[in-house]
């Protein structure tokens, strides 16, 4: 669905490793600020269990697992929104993704520098913010600028939105980012036209020493506690010891260095499923002898929006739905064995697609 997650942070905090790590791409990650000057995109597989259970119960010729997009954008600094640091190219960059995910510095390692001389965290996060808000209070202003005549004279549509706008204004002002305005949902709606930064959901992710990515270090804690009246996730992640678990050749390697770190999985899996919950995001699947694929939708798709995913002509000729949970097959088995069971359903135009939902649309154009 050509959904964005851009990572964002001061210079050297750990975006291009972690970048590099999720995509397998080759962003320059290097020790000194603006290393990353274009912003990268990675399309990221997303991990889901369930496609691994689906192979192994339908045994088809191949596996399409669903994907995100995740774009490295480069440091911004003190200035950004005026400008400074190549500011104007990288909040740009910033403007055209869904989420936002703020990598934050949790170690100390006198070999890698920072950009103002010592780690804070919440420094670094009060930096990002205030060059987001000042960006977003200066769209404001000028958006004000062009309805408050209109809405002065009584137009209706004016109205809504400069009352919107004098919101959001004042929760600029006093320092707060526009995702916490006290917005009604139809204003919400309306604040979205509006293309601000700061507006946009985010995840905190604190880059930790490899010692502290199960349970944290004063840095961290400090972070969950800055962010706890934001209702935005925070993860613990090592970016070094993730490049050196991406570096090695074997699965069991794999797997034995993450157990010697006291994980299940990798630190990118997971952030990887939280930057696709971030955005909004679910999967249903289709499911056969020649494919087993995993599709993303919006929450809240209706069947048609769902079907049209696949192709625009299912979405148009739309007759039926015959859906699966996804728990009923891999309890039962197959699709056979649902529907003896009679746990297969047929959903019209007004269902709305759960996740995991496992579908076989019927359609004529």
């Amino acid at each position: 669905m050509a959904l964005q997650c851009g990572i964002v942070g001061l210079p050297n905090v750990g975006k291009s490793t972690l970048f590099n790590c999720l995509s397998n791409a080759k962003a320059q990650a290097a020790n000194f600020p603006f290393c990353t000057i274009e912003p990268n995109v990675g399309v990221i597989t997303v991990p889901d269990e369930r496609l691994e259970k689906l192979e192994g119960l339908v045994k088809p010729e191949r596996v399409v697992p669903t994907n995100i997009e995740i774009v490295d954008i480069a440091g911004l600094v003190k200035g950004a929104s005026k400008g400074e640091g190549l500011g104007n190219q990288f909040l740009g960059n910033i403007r055209e993704t869904d989420a936002i995910i703020h990598v934050l510095r949790c170690f100390e390692d006198g070999n890698v520098v920072h950009v103002d001389g010592s780690v804070d965290p919440i420094r670094d996060k009060e930096v990002i913010d205030i060059e987001l808000q000042f960006k977003d209070l200066e769209t404001v202003d000028k958006r004000l600028v062009k309805v408050k005549k209109q809405a002065e004279i009584g137009q209706k549509e004016a109205k809504a939105e400069y009352d919107v706008l004098n919101i959001l204004k004042a929760t600029l002002e006093r320092g707060v980012s526009a995702r916490a305005a006290e917005l009604n949902d139809n204003q919400l709606e309306l604040a979205k036209t509006f293309q601000l930064l700061t507006l946009k959901p985010v995840l905190y992710v604190c880059n930790v020493d490899e010692a502290s990515v199960v349970g944290g270090n004063a840095l961290s804690e400090r972070v969950k506690s800055a962010v706890a009246a934001e209702n935005a996730e925070v993860i613990l992640i090592s970016a070094a010891a993730e490049a050196d678990i991406a570096g090695l050749d074997t699965y069991e390697e794999r797997q034995e260095f993450l157990q010697d770190m006291g994980l299940d999985e990798a630190g990118v899996n997971k952030l990887i499923r939280s930057a696709y919950k971030l955005l909004n995001l679910q999967t249903y699947f289709t499911a056969g002898v020649k494919e087993v694929r995993a599709w993303t939708i919006r929450k809240g798709m209706t069947a048609p929006q769902a079907a049209g995913v696949i192709h625009s002509d299912f979405e148009k000729g739309f007759i039926r739905a015959e859906t699966i949970a996804y728990n009923d097959f891999v309890t039962l088995g197959s699709e056979a064995a649902v529907k003896e069971a009679g746990k297969m359903r047929v959903e019209g135009k007004e269902y709305v697609v759960q996740d995991g939902d496992i579908m076989h649309f019927r359609f004529n154009v």
